[in-house]
């Protein structure tokens, strides 16, 4: 990884929920990177990316994001003392924007969903020979960015391998780190869970389909997290590793995590 530079997101604490271990009968651990500077795992990836794109001497950056990947590019412009644009879609909430433009970024908002919102990030770039789009799930640099997440469980959990790794598939930069991480430390046959929600399983519907698929629209509630088209790199994995592919309602997803927050005690029942 990039060496110099700032650091830009910290080791996070891996810690066993034991109300989700009793309903589950077996030890289960949340990764909490909800705790990272930007509050979120984005700032793995695009924090490397972004690093590794001033050591090749850019000098602006410029992203597409719904949310916490422009949040995350926004950060890390900041703290290498890199100007930013972000360019939003129309389904991201001024909540958001408004949390990107305190971090100093200019944020134009541009097209309905995420896909449109890159197709004119890229043309921004064009125009602007110092600058680089820092794509929000598929890139190399992101993915090996996210790899860290398992480097740290494998430290945290002292070697222990576990029987399996669930985890939420966007536009699958994290999918793709998570594979990446698990071969990295040895554990390439731990079984991955994909996550989606329906109106946005674009790799569900790859993987149904085996080859890439473009959905017509994002039409679950979740639509800054999801993506037209998923990563190329997600379906070619999928094909070599143990990823199980799930999609839920958007109902079952908000039940989920509010019932997540109660049983970590930040939420009152």
């Amino acid at each position: 990884m990039a060496g110099s530079g700032p650091e830009l997101h910290i080791k996070t604490p891996l810690l066993e929920s034991i109300p989700m271990t009793k309903v589950a009968g077996c030890p289960v651990y949340i990764k909490c990177d909800n705790m990272q500077p930007t509050a979120s795992f984005k700032i793995r990836g695009i924090g490397l990316r972004c690093k590794k794109a001033l050591e090749a001497g850019y000098t602006r950056i410029i992203s597409s994001s719904g949310g916490n990947a422009g949040y995350a590019a926004a950060y890390a412009a900041r703290q290498l003392g890199m100007p930013a644009t972000v360019v939003i879609p129309e389904s991201t909430s001024k909540f958001m924007a408004d949390k990107i433009r305190g971090l100093g970024a200019d944020v134009i908002v541009h097209g309905k969903v995420w896909d449109y919102a890159n197709e004119h990030a890229l043309q921004l770039a064009k125009e602007d020979s110092s600058a680089v789009v820092i794509h929000p799930f598929d890139h190399p640099d992101i993915w090996e960015g996210h790899e860290s997440i398992i480097v740290e469980i494998q430290d945290q959990l002292h070697g222990k391998k576990p029987d399996v790794v669930v985890t939420c598939v966007g536009g699958g930069g994290l999918l793709c780190g998570v594979v990446q991480g698990l071969q990295t430390v040895g554990w390439g046959d731990v079984p991955v869970v994909a996550m989606e929600t329906f109106g946005a399983e674009s790799f569900n519907a790859a993987v149904k389909a085996g080859k890439l698929v473009t959905l017509p629209d994002i039409t679950s509630m979740c639509k800054c997290l999801g993506a037209l088209q998923v990563s190329p790199k997600c379906l070619e994995y999928h094909s070599k590793y143990p990823i199980l592919s799930c999609v839920v309602p958007d109902k079952d997803a908000i039940g989920g995590c509010l019932r997540l927050l109660v049983l970590l005690n930040r939420l009152a029942p």
